[in-house]
């Protein structure tokens, strides 16, 4: 069972999320179940990795679907590694008229550096793209580590050290933040992969208004990309590891080291010296079913047409 200080309270958990937005949907369910958690207050959405305008407009576009005021910041675009972005073609393309809509800034770093400097030990950031922003702000203010109240990452595979996107996509940003010495809890592959999204689940989350049915195209659309019917929700299960401690169990603090080279972006955790925690297990049942349900109230949560 993961135990924050804030579990044991009434205060809602003040939250930044950082996204890789419009290519995988799973970053568009957690946005939705992060609105649908009433335990949560969304402050900001920073954007990350390849086309950071596009993804805030995106984002933007879903908030105002859901009636959230949020402001939404485009973040830094080129991994610090030098990577090529990769692209999968389809982002924003089920957002009709997206290149007209608004979005705060293109000043994420800031926004995140100023945001947490300001709320020290309040703010928990979420980071489900790759850990470029992150790493940035770091890099431009040393104190954002020890001010982040915890860093909740999706990312790595600390079963058999496969390889995964968000770590490969910029080891040099992934490894700064390892390396920060600020509290992490980080959720690999080896668990995210026991959660899919069943068809049933899928209908009960399209009958839920607008946002429901825009998840459901863009699921289908994410299966038309690979060929494949399947979706696996990393990035929602991430958010659970925030709001539902109790459906999860992690390792003590450690070190997490990010491989270069042919082992660029594979990750090992070292219990001992570090305060990083990987997730080891779940409760696989609790948390499909957190994840439909929060998706589901935040629709059910929209404000109705006149208020």
């Amino acid at each position: 069972m993961i135990s924050t200080e804030r579990d044991t309270m009434n205060t809602p958990h003040r939250v930044i999320l950082d996204t890789d937005i419009g290519s995988d949907v799973d970053d568009l369910m957690a946005l939705v179940l992060l609105l649908g958690t009433p335990s949560v207050e969304l402050v900001g959405v920073t954007t990350v990795y390849g086309d950071t305008a596009l993804r805030a407009r995106l984002a933007h576009r879903v908030l105002g679907m859901a009636g959230a005021g949020v402001p939404v910041h485009a973040g830094v675009r080129e991994p610090l590694s030098g990577r090529e972005v990769w692209w999968a073609g389809h982002e924003g393309a089920l957002y009709p008229d997206l290149e007209a809509e608004t979005y705060d800034s293109d000043e994420a770093v800031r926004y995140l550096v100023d945001t947490v400097l300001a709320a020290p030990g309040e703010i928990d950031v979420i980071a489900i793209g790759p850990l470029t922003n992150i790493a940035a702000a770091l890099t431009a203010e040393p104190r954002f580590a020890e001010s982040v109240r915890h860093l909740w990452v999706m990312g790595g595979d600390f079963a058999d050290g496969t390889p995964e996107h968000n770590l490969r996509s910029d080891a040099v940003a992934a490894r700064i933040v390892f390396d920060s010495g600020m509290p992490i809890t980080i959720t690999g592959l080896e668990v995210t992969r026991r959660i899919d999204i069943r068809a049933e689940q899928l209908e009960r989350i399209a009958q839920a208004g607008e946002l429901g049915e825009l998840i459901r195209a863009e699921i289908e659309q994410w299966w038309a990309f690979w060929d494949e019917t399947w979706n696996v929700p990393h990035d929602p299960v991430t958010v659970l590891t925030l709001v539902a401690p109790d459906l999860f169990e992690v390792t003590a603090p450690g070190h997490v080291e990010i491989g270069d080279g042919e082992r660029e972006g594979c990750s090992t955790h070292s219990p001992g010296e570090g305060r990083t925690r990987v997730v080891t297990t779940l409760d696989v049942d609790a948390v499909g079913e957190r994840i439909v349900a929060g998706i589901v109230d935040a629709t059910d949560a929209r404000p109705s047409e006149g208020e």
